[in-house]
């Protein structure tokens, strides 16, 4: 993609500090998503070079001009650079390889025309590197056309929701803010016949104004200021602990919304397995009899990255060897890729996919000197390996062949055995995904993988059980777009595994399962996860991942590690219980002083020792009952019948508004008494004491 006019951002920027004042709940993170949001499309600029190489009419040579001057139909030239620039299928190749295997490129046409990109072997993609080499070929994309650029624009139309926890907030202040306002109003409209008090000097709007202070008052007294702070606090704390264990959240308001996470979207390999591909079983064929096809099996032991063991066969005996068949000369990918790898020596040999070499064609060899035609065997081969292929989840043929030239190597082949690999899950997942199974925790496995191996693994992790019937629980991504819309959101409610997928499917599932609320952590680690990362509430990307990846979502881990996802769950619930049990303390603590105040200063004694309680979820559960009644009760204690209090009556206490020289109610009494400030102290000492009891109580 070229055309991009946008400037680098440094990806060192520290996340914290960007993030402490988003946490608040009052204060505004419009600009913060903004920021996150630009250097996520910013990033992609690292795979744009600024110029390419063209065959044009009017030169006979190849020529360079500037990379936005390239338009589809240009004959390019592509070689050994940091990225390339376009889009184009290749027409000639000279022992072009790139950085992974993945995306190894020849000039052979892809018969499907529903190819996934991961099978489209003829066309280099905007943005990927070449390692080795170089190609030609016809520009057919550029710009937003490409698919980079279609990542961009999916990132760029994608918006930032609010996270579980702000719109928890947003309700808990717009309930909160109802409630205070209805008690500022009640506050107002039952001191109405107090306006004319003498207090007020007998005029009605002085008394009215006076209380409508006294509610504004009350309003702001009752908001929880602390809240901000805590919650802030409570945040920064959390990723604290969780870069201990090697989750590194780049936004606060995240950790929370991790404890809220109902659904765990997964990569395979890397996460939840190794990425240590082991050679674990062997086998050859024995003889062929018709239809029937008899293999010899070999168990070979040790299970690790570099297996040391012995092969041991398991059937028949097999005949070995000790002089060793040639030498290697060399290795690498010989000729037109088929998902094959070669090695040159003295004879030629190669390892591929199990459907054979040359498409079927071909011998494989048997007993001793004894070779058949490789269709003959392929059906019953396959049908015997099926069984195997669930097991293993990889399995490679081993055909060979004499080299009679170098230039053709891997031409009529002769199938030797066949070897099932295996990339062992971690030893920590099948516990973590039983720890989700009991939170509620869905796991879904989504890999580009193919649909058997994934299952295999599935099974091996405990996400299908060992015998468990799989059909309408695993699908490809072919098989997902096959169904129409309801039948995908519904497959989307029940799959756990989805192989062989695009990141246009990624996005599929996070929308789907975001229909039925569900609070969706997706992992990913390329370019293309970008755009599902962004649309997760939960972006997850691996350490080991590219710098857009790690933009776009809101958690990185350092270890690639799917157990480190559910410890960092484990953590983010634990900060949800946390700050559930400060707001509620803040409020109980909030609420229980509005009302304290209103009571001393009204003729509403009842109110606090024997009247009814709030009803509203806000402030059910809330101590506001007993704070009243002790405080207040302090405070008339003193009163009435302290040693050294004035031991007035009932009636002139609850009516001391009224005190005046000439009320014969309260002959022979100092009415400045009322304002003395040891009941005062008493009711704060009082309220102070059990907002301290309060913050105990869990």
């Amino acid at each position: 993609m070229v055309s991009l006019d946008v400037l680098m951002v440094s990806p060192g920027v520290p996340a914290v500090s960007l993030d402490v004042p988003v946490a608040s709940p009052w204060c505004p993170r419009g600009r913060w998503q903004e920021r996150n949001a630009e250097n996520a499309i910013e990033a992609l600029k690292e795979y744009e070079p600024e110029m390419g190489k063209v065959y044009r009419a009017d030169r006979k040579a190849v020529q360079r001009i500037k990379a936005r001057d390239l338009v589809p139909g240009d004959i390019a030239e592509v070689a050994v650079a940091p990225s390339n620039l376009l889009e184009l299928p290749v027409a000639t190749l000279e022992d072009s390889s790139r950085e992974s295997v993945s995306v190894i490129k020849h000039t052979e046409p892809v018969p499907d025309p529903r190819a996934v990109n991961q099978d489209k072997k003829n066309m280099l993609f905007s943005g990927t590197n070449i390692g080795a080499g170089k190609a030609v070929g016809v520009v057919v994309a550029t710009g937003v056309n490409t698919e980079i650029g279609k990542i961009r624009d999916e990132m760029a139309a994608t918006e930032q929701e609010k996270t579980p926890l702000q719109q928890k907030l947003d309700e808990f202040g717009e309930q909160l803010s109802k409630v205070i306002s209805l008690i500022c109003v009640a506050v107002w409209l039952i001191n109405i016949g107090h306006f004319n008090d003498p207090v007020h000097g007998g005029s009605w709007i002085r008394g009215a104004i006076y209380y409508f202070k006294i509610a504004v008052a009350l309003a702001v007294a009752a908001i929880p200021e602390g809240l901000p702070a805590v919650i802030t606090t409570c945040l920064a704390l959390g990723t604290r602990r969780m870069a201990k264990k090697n989750a590194i959240v780049r936004s606060l308001p995240s950790v929370e919304t991790l404890g809220c996470t109902s659904v765990i979207c997964s990569d395979k390999t890397g996460t939840l397995t190794t990425n240590q591909m082991s050679v674990c079983k062997m086998f050859i064929v024995d003889k062929v009899e018709g239809d029937v096809c008899s293999l010899n099996e070999f168990s070979i032991t040790g299970s690790t990255y570099a297996p040391e063991g012995d092969v041991r066969p398991w059937a028949t005996q097999g005949r070995t060897s000790g002089r060793p068949w040639g030498h290697q000369g060399v290795l690498g990918d010989i000729g037109p890729p088929r998902g094959h790898q070669g090695v040159l020596g003295d004879i030629g040999a190669s390892k591929g996919a199990p459907t054979g070499p040359s498409g079927g064609s071909g011998e494989h060899r048997g007993p001793p000197r004894c070779l058949t035609p490789f269709w003959m065997v392929l059906g019953p081969i396959l049908t015997f390996l099926g069984g195997f292929f669930g097991l293993f989840g990889c399995l490679t043929s081993l055909p060979w062949c004499p080299l009679p030239t170098p230039l053709a190597p891997q031409m009529d082949l002769t199938f030797v055995g066949c070897v099932g690999m295996l990339d062992p899950p971690r030893k920590e997942v099948m516990g973590s995904i039983r720890l989700c199974r009991d939170a509620g925790i869905r796991v879904i496995m989504i890999t580009g993988d193919n649909k058997g191996t994934a299952i295999a693994i599935c099974r091996r992790i405990g996400i299908f059980g060992e015998e468990e019937e799989v059909t309408g629980k695993a699908y490809t991504g072919r098989e997902f777009d096959d169904l129409p819309p309801a039948e995908q959101r519904e497959a989307c409610r029940r799959a756990c595994c989805f192989a062989r997928v695009e990141p246009t499917h990624k996005s599929k599932i996070v929308e789907f399962l975001q229909s039925f609320d569900e609070i969706t952590a997706m992992t990913g680690d390329g370019v293309n996860d970008a755009p599902a990362l962004k649309k997760a509430e939960i972006g997850i990307a691996m350490g080991s991942g590219t710098a857009v990846a790690k933009t776009a979502s809101e958690m990185v881990l350092a270890d690639d590690n799917f157990s480190t996802i559910v410890a960092a769950v484990e953590e983010g619930r634990a900060i949800y219980n946390n700050m559930k049990q400060f707001i509620r303390y803040l409020i109980s603590s909030n609420v229980g002083e509005v009302v304290l105040m209103v009571v001393p200063r009204r003729s509403l004694w009842w109110w606090h020792l024997g009247g009814p309680r709030g009803g509203h979820p806000l402030v059910r559960g809330c101590p506001p009952g007993y704070v009243g009644a002790a405080t207040v009760g302090a405070a008339a204690w003193w009163f009435l019948y302290a040693e050294d209090g004035p031991n007035v009556s009932y009636h002139q206490l609850t009516h001391f508004m009224q005190c005046t020289e000439h009320n014969v109610d309260f002959e022979g009494l100092d009415c400045d008494i009322f304002e003395s400030p040891v009941p005062m102290t008493m009711a704060l000492s009082v309220l102070v004491t059990i907002e301290m009891c309060n913050a105990l109580n869990r």
